[in-house]
């Protein structure tokens, strides 16, 4: 299979993890008989340095003719850096958004999964991991409060801030629809997220998500508060398998069951269309601080080209290959400084990649 990907390495640790990653990507196209064509483009500070925005029409015209995009990470220090001296929409992390927007990228599936060589890293007590947890988060990602209509003004005096969480119930069923469609690939269980006790978009997420429910009978559904969600992931992280839910929530929900897997560093993410079109990005930062030491984990960026493989290409065999060569070097010990544990042997981003690709 040819495929053509688009990179953006992005800012700080960006371009040295998905460095690993079209490593352990070339390593996969050699085994299996593939061809992996790279484009790179700038998105981020990088971009803003470059072109004075943070993505540029060009940049998002060549992801759009790609078949699947790959990014690093975006930003900076934001209470130390030129790039975010401006505008919300001229900063990093807008380039983020539009780049999301105008690929009409939706759907949000951010896996959490406790590896067991990683178990002692987890915060959680031992009698609450049990066997460890295997979930998804199914988080929508075009609509919400992120991009919902926002103003700040003086009122009688006062300044006041305004934004405004919509949704449709378009936006709903179509994220509700690829939620239980994985949801028949895994355990089939599904638990939508809310806040429908107060919120009226909440109430209309339950009433489609339930409608969509019918379609798939062999797919158990549970709604669950979000203030309740968030205490059961340090609860009961094993009762989780698809967790679908709106944009602030799936934000800030994903980013709790990434630090209960031992280290954010650890956990892949994917963003899909309606079709097999998707983008494929580590669930961590661009964390400045130790950019260019070769000491960040790219594992997160190396699983996400693995999801590339599988929802993308569907290339389901090169995919678990990724996956289990991630797991069979995690078992001999190997690690980065982020997960380091005693016993173990550390080594740095390219030890890593060059440790996982050889298992391939």
């Amino acid at each position: 299979m040819d495929c053509r990907i688009v990179t953006i390495p992005g800012d700080g640790i960006g371009p040295e993890i998905v460095r690993e990653a079209c490593k352990v990507l070339d390593k996969t196209a050699q085994v299996y008989g593939h061809s992996f064509q790279y484009t790179e483009v700038l998105m981020g500070g990088c971009s803003i340095d470059a072109h004075g925005v943070p993505l540029t029409e060009e940049a998002l015209e060549t992801a759009r003719q790609s078949d699947a995009v790959l990014l690093g990470a975006v930003g900076g220090n934001v209470g130390n850096s030129r790039w975010y001296d401006v505008a919300p929409g001229l900063r990093p992390e807008a380039g983020l958004l539009a780049i999301r927007k105008g690929l009409n990228l939706f759907a949000n599936i951010r896996p959490a999964y406790l590896y067991q060589d990683l178990a002692e890293a987890c915060p959680l007590k031992k009698e609450i991991i049990g066997d460890g947890f295997d979930m998804v988060i199914m988080r929508e990602l075009t609509g919400g409060l992120y991009f919902g209509e926002r103003h700040t003004e003086e009122v009688d005096g006062v300044l006041q801030a305004t934004d405004t969480l919509t949704y449709n119930e378009n936006e709903i069923r179509r994220i509700a629809v690829k939620a239980f469609d994985i949801a028949r690939k895994r355990r089939k269980f599904v638990i939508s997220v809310d806040k429908a006790n107060v919120l009226d978009s909440s109430r209309l997420w339950r009433k489609v998500v339930e409608e969509v429910a019918k379609d798939y009978p062999d797919v158990r559904l549970e709604h669950m508060l979000v203030d309740n969600c968030a205490m059961q992931l340090v609860m009961n992280p094993g009762q989780f398998d698809v967790v679908l839910t709106e944009n602030m929530f799936g934000d800030i929900l994903s980013d709790e069951a990434s630090m209960i897997t031992g280290s954010i560093g650890m956990l892949s993410s994917a963003s899909l269309n309606e079709g097999k079109f998707g983008m494929y990005e580590p669930s961590h930062g661009s964390a400045p601080d130790i950019a260019g030491r070769d000491i960040a984990n790219p594992i997160a960026t190396i699983l996400s080209a693995a999801m590339m493989l599988r929802y993308s290409f569907d290339l389901d065999k090169e995919a678990e290959a990724i996956e289990k060569a991630v797991r069979k070097v995690l078992a001999e010990g190997w690690r980065t400084s982020d997960i380091m544990a005693e016993g173990c042997k550390k080594v740095g981003t390219a030890q890593m990649g060059d440790l996982i690709a050889a298992q391939i």
